[in-house]
């Protein structure tokens, strides 16, 4: 499932990350804030999708990250398929301040988890944590959901540019270990393969008729 365009002995990766949420959280602030550091007072509502990129280089590795931002309202909900299949990533945005983001984001883990499986990488992000005054969702609760599920809970502010680099950064390099994995895996199942090959003995319908002759007349004498 990996996009990866490396192999295991490659430093080139390119990775599908997609943003999920309810629409208001700031998913379209915290994708400016990391790929241009530009922050919108005003609201900004994405229509469908959109999509930004971001090169990096981590241990000498170079990664392009394309990054999908998704509308958040409800009769959108029914094309996230289309924008999340074939991702190497998932970042699901709640609101702090509002519970009901973050039990929507529940609901976005369990898609994804019956869409892909456990190849996608997942992290839970708390934005807004410049309004921790007006907070409605314990952090406590928040980091012991993301454990049950395998994802990584990071708290962010796009205003404030909090916590954005090291998340991306995170899911980054998970994303590096996931991919390198499946290509061990790959080359595993590739030499498996080859080695069932080598201990195939072919023999043409000829030989094995003639075979089958020649037992039947040594047979034949020694009774």
């Amino acid at each position: 499932m990996a996009n990866s365009d490396s192999g295991a002995s490659s430093n080139n990766y390119s990775f599908k990350v997609v943003l999920l949420g309810e629409g208001c959280v700031g998913k379209t602030s915290v994708v400016l804030r990391y790929v241009e550091d530009k922050f919108n007072e005003r609201h900004l509502t994405t229509l469908q999708a959109s999509f930004l990129n971001k090169k990096l280089n981590i241990a000498g590795r170079r990664i392009n990250l394309a990054i999908w931002d998704t509308a958040g309202q409800e009769r959108f909900h029914a094309l996230g398929p289309i924008y999340y299949r074939m991702s190497n990533g998932a970042i699901l945005v709640y609101d702090i301040t509002d519970e009901d983001s973050f039990q929507k984001v529940k609901n976005w883990v369990k898609e994804l988890k019956k869409m892909l499986g456990s190849d996608i990488c997942l992290v839970i992000a708390g934005n807004k944590i410049d309004l921790e005054k007006q907070r409605n969702v314990p952090i406590e609760e928040a980091e012991e959901y993301a454990k049950t599920v395998g994802a990584k809970h990071f708290q962010t502010s796009a205003k404030l540019n909090k916590g954005i680099e090291e998340m991306f950064l995170d899911l980054s390099q998970r994303m590096i270990e996931r991919a390198q994995e499946n290509d061990l895996q790959k080359a595993s199942e590739l030499g498996r393969s080859s080695s069932m090959r080598r201990n195939v003995v072919v023999v043409d319908d000829e030989q094995a008729a003639e075979t089958s002759t020649s037992k039947l007349t040594c047979c034949g004498s020694t009774t």
